[in-house]
């Protein structure tokens, strides 16, 4: 199993969420929508910073993914495809080995949990 997560332009969530709700097999995802961040340009090109202790926040939405091994590649080229703009801050996506997983309400582990 692989985490995916992905940091993207919040103007471009809907897009890149209505790309990944099209593929099959995708269990589900998590995003939150109140995420501020900076990297390399330190958010001064940003659409909507926030400054906080003096520094420039940029805001992002965040999706967090937990697929089966063989989506992972297809997740990430979706995100890649629907979220680019071409601008600085278009975001990151991380993808990370997951172990185990547990769903809660009926104690399944492993795949059968997603």
């Amino acid at each position: 199993m692989k985490e995916i997560k992905a940091i993207v332009q919040p103007f471009m969530l809907a897009k890149v969420v209505d790309a990944l709700k099209q593929i099959e097999g995708l269990p589900g995802m998590t995003v939150d929508t109140d995420v501020q961040g900076f990297g390399r340009s330190l958010a001064s090109g940003a659409r909507d910073k926030i400054t906080l202790d003096a520094i420039e926040y940029a805001k992002k939405a965040k999706l967090e993914i937990v697929v089966p091994d063989e989506l992972a590649d297809q997740v990430v080229q979706t995100i890649l495809q629907h979220a680019h703009t071409g601008n600085p801050g278009d975001g990151k996506i991380f993808v990370i080995d997951v172990q185990q997983s547990y769903r809660i309400r009926t104690g399944e582990s492993g795949a059968d949990a997603l």
